[in-house]
């Protein structure tokens, strides 16, 4: 459902620019294609991306120009203009660090020495024109028409993380308590995954604070924002635990069945609280952490004294009860009421 709405108001956005920009371009009479090239690529996630990145295209747009009006001079219509046009062009943004120009710099000049037979210096500012009309045009689409607003998709993909998180701990314990660690290598990958989708919300957040300097309403929830953030830190920190618990070796647990019916029916609990996060119950989850810390220090005093140096050494179920631990504080911060109240209060 995200990625269809970021795409499907992108390519509404990107439609009616290169509409907008043609129909202008066409009024002065002007050749709307290089104006319609520049329009394409100013549609970007924020509109603050749109314009820093334009006021970087346009100059870099002004040298491509420059360099197709120059060699064309020289060599006429010919493919060693079309050559150096373009390699001077990229040379140049390089030099300049108009890195985010460069690829519309490089399709203007070449572009350029296809449709320039004289008036050449016309030409150049014709070129200048629509290049300045399409940052305008797009620029204006992407503030006015769907503006950008991440925070549904933000708090959506920290609850369908958070979702997944619970059902690959749920399964990660139940092959390491009965099936003696099988299937451990695809759990691995979903732990990737989770990481890929982490990184992705981080960027959405990114995407939202930069559109504060532009829209006040976006200002005044840097609270959400700020909550949001925490939530990630703290799946980020699940994930590391849950990375440590793969790599703990199953086949050395000697657990009794009692002991492993504790451990299977807290994981369960904890599994519900992140598939289920309005249910959410403070009081019961602190009832099951206490059994699994007695549970924890009840092990603890199994660990040999001469291995207590030698963290490497320390038993197996030791470690998984000791990130079972770290996960359920880790949780138990995550659905902080102040945290779930102000998400409560953004999907209305």
């Amino acid at each position: 459902m995200r990625s269809f709405h970021f795409n499907g108001s992108r390519i509404v956005k990107t439609g009616l620019a290169i509409f907008l920009t043609a129909v202008i371009c066409e009024w002065f009479d002007w050749p709307p294609v290089f104006a319609v090239i520049t329009a394409i690529v100013t549609i970007e996630p924020t509109v603050s991306d749109s314009i820093k990145k334009g006021l970087v295209r346009f100059p870099a747009s002004a040298i491509g120009s420059a360099f197709a009006v120059f060699f064309i001079t020289l060599f006429g219509n010919s493919p060693i203009t079309y050559t150096l046009a373009a390699v001077a062009t990229i040379l140049a943004c390089y030099r300049l660090n108009l890195h985010a120009g460069l690829l519309v710099a490089t399709l203007t000049s070449v572009a350029m020495v296809e449709v320039i037979h004289d008036n050449f210096l016309i030409s150049f500012f014709i070129r200048l024109g629509t290049t300045t009309i399409g940052l305008l045009v797009s620029t204006a689409v992407n503030m006015l028409i769907f503006p950008p607003d991440y925070r549904k998709d933000i708090l959506k993909s920290i609850h369908s993380i958070s979702a997944r998180a619970g059902s690959m701990l749920e399964h990660t314990f139940r092959t390491i308590l009965f099936d003696g660690g099988a299937n451990l290598q695809e759990d691995k990958k979903i732990v990737k995954q989770l990481t890929t989708e982490i990184r992705k919300t981080e960027k959405l957040i990114h995407y939202q604070r930069d559109e504060a300097s532009l829209y006040p309403w976006v200002r005044s929830r840097e609270a959400e924002l700020q909550m949001a953030e925490r939530q990630l830190l703290f799946l980020d920190n699940f994930e590391y635990h849950l990375n440590a618990l793969l790599r703990v070796p199953p086949e050395d647990i000697k657990w009794t069945t009692a002991e492993r019916d504790i451990i299977m029916h807290a994981v369960t609990a904890l599994a519900d609280d992140l598939r289920h996060s309005i249910d959410y119950d403070h009081e019961k989850h602190q009832d099951q952490l206490k059994s699994i810390t007695d549970l924890f220090w009840e092990n603890s005093k199994r660990v040999p004294a001469n291995d207590a140096l030698h963290p490497a050494l320390f038993p197996s179920e030791f470690t998984i009860l000791y990130e079972l631990v770290t996960i359920y504080n880790l949780v138990d911060k995550f659905f902080d009421p102040n945290s779930v109240k102000a998400a409560q209060e953004a999907e209305k």
